[in-house]
């Protein structure tokens, strides 16, 4: 703010403010006269009616003694009479005004003290305190030094300790069940140690007061950290939870919300994933310990399902079983559990019906075998003299002209449908070996890359 804004404002406390208070104060003061309860207050001793002179001799004797034997006040000249003492001479600063005012109320016989000081502006007597104080700070810090060096060592030594136990990370990764675990409990074990070191040496210098107002800041500090790096602090918990409690392993196929792909590590920030298109994924330890989990590894059996649609005028029973026989006959669907099938849906011109295989993914493809089972059931069902219903159009031409009319009544004229494609035999061995090229890609990223994993195949897996 300008200094003329500041000048004008004290202007205006100065002409309305003031007036204005000492218009208030009569109200105050007849509305303190109003007794709250009925509780009386006890009078102030009364002034004594006849004072003696030598009583205010005595009086300014008395405090001319008690001055000349305090420090900075040795200068006070003292005037009494009729119990109304005068302070007044040169003081160095506002604190010992105060103070001699006090220590002259409290001498017996005053009625009351006015202080009429000069302030003393020599460089000699607002100097020399402060270099007296200087000085003897100084001397107590320089007498303290051995002290100071014990309480320090102290500290040292308990510091190293901790630091040498917290070293022990042998100890600690057969205590914990992780790496990630043992290195967090290997850093407590070090800012313990730290701690009491700090502690024993405060005792020492007897100084643990301080160490309660510093633990004190910090919490306030800690919980305004808190708050503004929740997430940090969420996803830094979450990632304790999922190294104790591993959802999967390395390599296993997973979905993660609508992520897909295969676990390279997990580390203690985030879970990376290869696609399986082949580029890495990052995904925070928060949002992967929250989502949904789908782990397409941890059960070698799968269920493909697909649905086909016959003609209406068909027996969906006679379809079912035609189509169950084609899937059945592939080398790829397991006997155990065995196929099904059942109606979805009667439409106005088909009857829908779902197909639903088993296999083993270890030895084949899920996407392959699920296309080569479409694949075979539809030639089947085709062979069987079944129709696979097409979309149907009708449409109407009214006084349209005789060539249009002469391609509506020859179908074969207006497009010249060719022979359909030679159909392969339904029981073509169809190649649904396993595609394995992510899965080495991310075998070889694990055995080169030397980041730390806290994946580990001896804890448990939810």
């Amino acid at each position: 703010m300008p200094l003329y804004r500041w000048l004008l404002t004290a202007l205006f406390l100065a002409v309305v403010a003031a007036p204005l208070s000492t218009g208030l104060a009569p109200l105050f003061e007849a509305r303190a006269q109003v007794p709250l309860t009925e509780t009386v207050d006890e009078p102030e001793p009364a002034i004594d009616p006849v004072v003696d002179g030598s009583d205010d001799v005595a009086i300014a004797d008395r405090l001319r003694g008690i001055f000349r034997e305090i420090e900075g006040l040795e200068g006070v000249a003292v005037t009494v009479d009729a119990g109304v003492v005068r302070l007044s001479g040169p003081i160095a600063d506002t604190a010992s005004a105060e103070r001699a005012k006090a220590i002259a109320q409290r001498v017996s016989g005053v009625v009351t003290v006015e202080s009429q000081f000069e302030r003393d502006l020599s460089v000699g007597r607002n100097v020399e305190p402060v270099v007296d104080k200087f000085s003897a700070s100084m001397q107590n810090f320089l007498s303290a030094l051995p002290l100071i060096g014990v309480a320090f060592l102290a500290a040292i030594v308990i510091g190293l300790l901790g630091h040498f136990f917290a070293s022990r990370m042998t100890f600690w990764k057969r205590v914990t069940p992780n790496i990630f675990l043992a290195e967090l409990i290997s850093g407590f074990v070090r800012i313990l140690f730290i701690m009491v070191g700090i502690f024993v040496g405060l005792d020492i210098l007897n100084a643990t007061a301080l160490l309660g107002a510093v633990l004190g800041g910090a919490g306030v500090i800690g919980l305004a950290v808190g708050f503004a790096l929740r997430d940090t602090v969420d996803n830094y918990m979450s990632s304790i939870m999922l190294s104790i409690r591993q959802p999967f392993r390395a390599n296993d196929h997973v979905r993660v919300g609508e992520q897909e792909g295969r676990v390279v590590r997990l580390t203690s920030r985030a879970t990376i994933l290869m696609t399986l298109d082949g580029n890495h994924l990052r995904i925070p330890n928060a949002t992967v310990f929250k989502a949904e989990i789908l782990n397409f590894t941890r059960n070698p059996q799968r269920r493909f399902s697909f649905v086909l649609g016959v003609d209406a005028d068909d027996d969906p029973a006679a379809a079912i079983e035609t189509g169950l026989r084609a899937i059945n006959g592939q080398a790829f669907v397991l006997d155990d559990p065995e196929a099904t099938a059942e109606i979805r849906e009667v439409g106005d011109s088909n009857i829908l019906i779902a197909f639903h295989g088993w296999i083993d993914q270890r030895q084949s493809d899920f996407h392959k075998a699920r296309g080569a089972a479409i694949r075979v059931t539809k030639n089947a069902l085709e062979e069987a003299g079944f129709a696979l219903p097409e979309p149907i159009y009708r449409l109407r031409f009214d006084n349209g002209p005789p060539q249009l009319m002469d391609m509506i009544g020859k179908p074969e004229a207006a497009g010249g449908a060719g022979e359909k494609p030679t159909r392969a035999p339904t029981g073509e061995a169809f190649d649904v070996s396993p595609e394995d090229h992510v899965e080495r890609l991310v075998d070889s990223e694990r055995s080169d890359d030397g980041s730390s994993d806290l994946l580990d195949d001896q804890q448990p897996v939810e």
